[in-house]
């Protein structure tokens, strides 16, 4: 899928989230899932149980398009969970809107996914050699094929079960009439944390979503960790074995918000830690620090910070870009990047101006916002990068462009900093990225700068052919 030029941005893993034991399970996750808009914003979906029947509703859109009151007052019980998405795999469509809820022969079952899992297709060809029937083109549906497969008894068993037969990155939420699982992969790729709302527990992608019911964040939940909630109250089990953690470092970087707890760590803390090592790696001489907003404020105001060059605000986001819009059949230049920033001519003019951003993919977007900077009167344009060179691409869960598109991959820092037409370009080291981020982890997957993927792609088993993909 190819990025539009006013987007170039990886785009976001899905959010998930979940609690039990609330009168008003379905509205709490509406809330939970509005929290989490910024992790997909193609479809969002709430199921909930009542203790003998399940209901779900899913529609395309944002959260607060999709449901309202009336919808709301129908997903009854004291069981709930949600997703929002964006795609990484299959298409953007209602069908692959989640959560996916089925009824078989146990009763009834969803499923909630983010990640990515790299074996999928060949279990899908498997199981449909044996009869199995997919409603869908996601990966996630893989794993409720395998559930309900399952030869074994329990609830908790049947899911282990089928997480042992894939791989990749999964935090995952199941549920069934009574009960709520959450499960992390043994990688701990995406992140997941576990919180408490008076007697009900919630789980969610990001704390951000327990800040906005007032609920208490606990933890996060481990790698390789599966929590049963039910009404035996809350059990903790390990069933997959020993692997390095490698959570994904691209969540600080620009993928979670910056107010949220991940992985054990405050987000806002660790990216503005990543802009002082970048000021301290590409120090130069300027009048202020200007961050491509909103992603890359707290990096920038790191940078600003270290380097004592005054912060400034001087490009301006429009937050109420939507979905569509209609462009003038008289073209406007560079129309998809004006809508979405404007300039402070005021405080370029005739200014050196570092510029910061948190990542660069195409560069097709830094090339139009190098434009409205030079077109307000800046004497020089420094663009720094609170991110290593994006060199390969990511199967754990996000959507990068095929290694060919991705500018780093293809072109000398001087190369690019020519076509965007700046006089300077720094990156942040990966050096410089792991002492940033060593309070989180220190074996963070990093697969999109380096090439080294944790874990192997089925019919692809030598590291050499998964760095060259495209």
């Amino acid at each position: 899928m190819l990025l539009s030029d006013h987007d170039d941005k990886p785009k976001e893993a899905c959010g998930v989230f979940g609690i039990y034991n609330h009168p008003e399970a379905a509205k709490i996750t509406y809330l939970g899932l509005y929290a989490l808009q910024h992790r997909g914003q193609e479809s969002a979906g709430i199921s909930s149980a009542n203790g003998s029947a399940m209901m779900t509703y899913k529609q395309m859109g944002l959260v607060a398009d999709v449901f309202n009151e009336a919808i709301l007052e129908k997903l009854t019980g004291h069981l709930a969970m949600g997703h929002v998405r964006y795609s990484t795999t299959g298409d953007s469509v209602l069908r692959n809107a989640q959560p996916i809820h089925v009824e078989y022969g146990r009763g009834s079952l969803a499923v909630a996914h983010n990640g990515n899992l790299v074996n999928a297709s060949v279990i899908k060809d498997e199981l449909e050699a044996y009869g199995s029937i997919f409603q869908s083109s996601c990966d996630s549906e893989v794993v409720v094929h395998l559930i309900v497969r399952s030869g074994k008894i329990s609830f908790v068993d049947t899911v282990v079960d089928a997480l042992k037969k894939v791989r990749g990155a999964y935090s995952l939420l199941v549920m069934n009439e009574k009960e709520l699982l959450a499960v992390r992969d043994p990688y701990g790729f995406r992140p997941l944390c576990l919180g408490k709302l008076g007697e009900a527990y919630v789980v969610a992608s990001e704390s951000c979503a327990f800040d906005i019911i007032d609920a208490t964040y606990i933890r996060d939940i481990e790698p390789g960790e599966v929590i049963l909630i039910n009404k035996q109250g809350l059990r903790s089990i390990k069933p997959f074995g020993e692997n390095r953690p490698s959570p994904c470092v691209f969540e600080f970087i620009y993928f979670a918000r910056p107010d949220s707890m991940i992985y054990d760590n405050a987000v806002h803390a660790i990216r503005k830690q990543m802009g002082q090592v970048l000021a301290r790696e590409h120090p130069v001489e300027a009048d202020i620090v200007v961050p491509v907003p909103d992603s890359s404020n707290t990096a920038a105001l790191g940078y600003a910070q270290e380097s004592k060059i005054p912060f400034e605000l001087a490009l301006i986001r429009s937050h109420y870009v939507g979905r569509t819009f209609i462009e003038p059949n008289q073209a406007i230049r560079d129309f998809g990047a004006k809508i979405k920033y404007n300039p402070v001519r005021s405080v370029l003019k005739n200014k050196r101006v570092v510029v910061v951003d948190d990542s660069l993919v195409r560069g097709t977007t830094q090339r139009k916002i190098t434009k409205m900077i030079r077109e307000s009167g800046a004497k020089e344009i420094h663009l720094r990068i609170s991110a290593p060179p994006i060199m390969y691409p990511c199967f754990y869960g996000m959507d990068f462009p095929t290694r060919k598109e991705l500018i780093a991959a293809t072109h000398t820092t001087e190369e690019i900093a020519k076509y965007l037409r700046v006089d300077s370009v720094g990156y942040l080291s990966i050096e410089g990225m792991m002492t940033a981020a060593a309070s989180a982890s220190s074996h963070f997957c990093k697969a999109c700068f380096d090439g080294n993927y944790p874990v192997k792609f089925a019919g692809q088993p030598l590291q050499e052919e998964l760095r060259s993909k495209c």
